[in-house]
């Protein structure tokens, strides 16, 4: 399989695993974009690997957790600061809110990736230690936290609707 092949196959499922991880679609073309990049300079020995794709989901991942531990990660730049002691539009944030976005973004960043992989991408405990470079148990064990951290976001935030909703009554 030649490289052209590979990304015009392949490279939108780059993106939607970049995604997926990110919860950030430009971050997700930047990771698509970085681990192709890094593929095309040693196609040679990613194309006689057992499973190419394999070899570039491993590269968006690792480029991900890199990138994840980067003082500059959580920075992005804003269109206006609000005046100090504004009140935010709270119609806004439920219009806007995604739970399960919301939850995964609370995880870090190698939790969100098990998660991802294990549930998105459908891999199993050995693949996914595989392109993590750990041992399936702690894909098992690092999935089990991740899950717990979920439930106990999705208990605070029905606690929450439920203050919401007295308020409202």
């Amino acid at each position: 399989m030649e490289f052209e092949e590979y990304v015009s196959a392949r490279g939108q499922e780059l993106v939607r695993l970049g995604f997926t991880v990110s919860g950030d679609y430009q971050r997700a073309e930047d990771l698509a974009q970085i681990a192709l990049m890094q593929a095309f300079r040693s196609w040679r020995k990613v194309r006689n690997a057992d499973d190419p794709h394999h070899y570039v989901r491993r590269i968006l991942v690792n480029e991900f957790l890199s990138m994840t531990r980067r003082r500059s990660y959580g920075e992005a730049p804003t269109a206006e600061i609000d005046p100090p002691g504004a009140v935010p539009d709270h119609a806004t944030d439920i219009a806007n809110s995604d739970d399960l976005w919301r939850a995964l973004a609370t995880l870090s960043a190698r939790e969100r990736v098990v998660l991802v992989l294990r549930y998105y991408e459908d891999l199993d405990d050995q693949t996914i230690a595989d392109v993590l470079g750990i041992k399936p148990s702690s894909v098992r064990a690092t999935a089990s936290r991740a899950l717990a951290s979920l439930r106990e976001s999705k208990l605070r935030l029905s606690k929450k609707a439920d203050r919401v909703d007295e308020r409202l009554s």
